[in-house]
């Protein structure tokens, strides 16, 4: 793990259980609402155990980082190029999930060759939110936990390579859900981060600005962000001359536990060329 100081308070870095090298590539995970480093686990220690650096990074106001949770996109996507100066890293690729996908997004349009490439992985654009979460988020987060623990997963047992044979995904999203929510006693970090990806609006401009390749990483049965959610940002990328790939899984919202292999060989593959 490392710990940089970004905008003046600790950013934690999980990296995967190998010491940053500043001569390898790096790549940058990023996770979505009431998330957390550790969703990546099995993408990050695979790359770090292949010839990356790894920075799974928690967002400020987020479980191990301190600092001011980011209110919108664009704060986050400059937490990002911060965290990039901190770390000594002069070029990145950027892995994003759901709300993280639109901040790798955001980032990468405003850092523009700094990034080498780009992953999506169940984005949408725009990345609307119901209300009724919206305000459940805010009124009644266990309730919006419960909720978004249903609507995120397709299975409730992930194949063993994710997180071990037996694991119980809905309850250990429920358990990373109020670790997540009880980090931050100042601010609602669900709420926020909600309204953060609903009032996102940069999203075709900014997948017109990236000067990298992008991989698209969707799930057939997700419900929190529809796959053809996504072919806004997809058909965007490509009337603007970008290399796009698009890997459809046969699966719900959280591809990197419920496909975690072929989520890990989509990236792999992706970040290998």
């Amino acid at each position: 793990m490392m710990e940089l100081t970004v905008n003046g308070a600790t950013s934690y870095c999980y990296t995967g259980g190998k010491p940053f090298d500043a001569a390898k590539p790096t790549v940058v995970f990023i996770h979505g609402v009431v998330n957390d480093h550790s969703v990546w686990i099995l993408q990050s220690r695979y790359l770090a155990n292949h010839g990356w650096n790894v920075l799974a990074v928690d967002l400020p106001g987020h479980c191990r980082s301190l600092g001011e949770a980011p209110s919108s996109v664009e704060e986050a996507a400059l937490f990002i190029g911060a965290l990039l100066d901190a770390a000594g890293v002069q070029k990145a690729a950027l892995v994003g999930h759901s709300w993280g996908s639109l901040i790798a997004l955001e980032a990468a349009s405003r850092l523009k060759e700094r990034i080498t490439h780009l992953v999506l992985v169940g984005t949408a654009f725009p990345m609307k939110v119901s209300p009724v979460l919206i305000e459940t988020s805010l009124n009644e987060p266990e309730k919006a936990l419960t909720m978004i623990n249903v609507f995120s997963r397709s299975t409730l047992a992930a194949p063993p390579s994710a997180l071990g044979p037996g694991t119980w995904i809905y309850g250990l999203g429920m358990a990373l859900g109020r670790r997540v929510l009880a980090s931050n006693t100042k601010v609602n970090v669900f709420h926020r981060g909600f309204k953060a990806c609903d009032s996102y609006t940069n999203g075709e401009a900014a997948i017109a600005q990236i000067t990298c390749p992008v991989l698209f990483v969707l799930g057939a049965q997700d419900q929190m962000t529809l796959p053809k959610a996504a072919q806004t940002l997809i058909a965007k990328a490509r009337a603007s001359g970008k290399t796009v790939q698009v890997t459809h899984l046969p699966v719900g919202h959280h591809q990197m536990t419920e496909a975690p292999e072929e989520t890990l060989s989509a990236i792999r593959d992706f970040l290998a060329n």
